[in-house]
């Protein structure tokens, strides 16, 4: 990532919680509560994905509305986005691939981006613009912890952020390894709960994601 987050103690969105919520808002009433439920629990970095028509507009409410939420936009894949989320109130980026196109976009948005990578010749060439912190997308189909594992030594300046297919049972075993310093995931986002808008359920397994570490202990 290029810079800080602002007003953030941490220097990463990686470092802000063990767990990133991946969250597709698909009715706007939804998006406040939802944040201020995970928020709650102990999950602050929301990161809302660009994949219905109300995600920017939620990405504005949590922005404006939702004290110590630090939300960002998933699913960026070009410039106008970038503006588009940066604009609303996005103050991280995530995208699932990147392009130099996109990146130079991301690096001049002034907030902090993880761009995706699924093989080794990808993280080398960040790492050659300098960029150190990305999005391992989709971890589970993309090799897993194993890859991880086997990048950690060649390539250390590297950290990761894996999504993708992760639950609560794999992501100590993620957060295990040197080189990872959060993973996303939307499995305390159950899509009954959602439908039901059962908040309090949320906020409880945002809490249970937020206590996960390596070993699957409490930090």
């Amino acid at each position: 990532m290029s810079s800080p987050l602002p007003s953030s103690p941490a220097a990463s969105v990686l470092d802000l919680a063990p767990v990133v919520p991946v969250v597709v808002v698909d009715d706007l009433a939804d998006a406040v509560p939802l944040a201020r439920a995970l928020v709650a629990g102990g999950l602050p970095a929301i990161e809302v994905t660009l994949r219905t028509p109300v995600a920017v507009d939620a990405i504005r409410a949590i922005a404006g509305e939702v004290p110590g939420a630090v939300v960002g936009a998933g699913t960026v894949i070009t410039p106008d986005q970038v503006a588009e989320v940066v604009a609303a109130g996005a103050r991280f980026l995530v995208s699932p691939g990147w392009t130099d196109v996109l990146l130079d976009a991301m690096r001049t948005s002034g907030v902090p981006f993880l761009p995706g990578v699924s093989t080794t010749s990808e993280v080398v060439a960040l790492l050659e613009r300098g960029v150190r912190e990305m999005k391992f997308f989709p971890a589970e189909a993309a090799g897993g912890t194993a890859y991880l594992k086997a990048l950690a030594a060649p390539l250390p300046q590297a950290r990761f952020c894996p999504t993708g297919g992760i639950g609560p049972g794999s992501a100590p075993e993620y957060l295990a390894l040197p080189n990872v310093g959060c993973v996303g995931g939307s499995w305390m986002l159950p899509k009954d709960a959602v439908a039901d808008r059962d908040w309090d359920r949320v906020e409880a397994l945002a809490r249970a994601a937020a206590a996960l570490s390596a070993g699957g202990t409490s930090r």
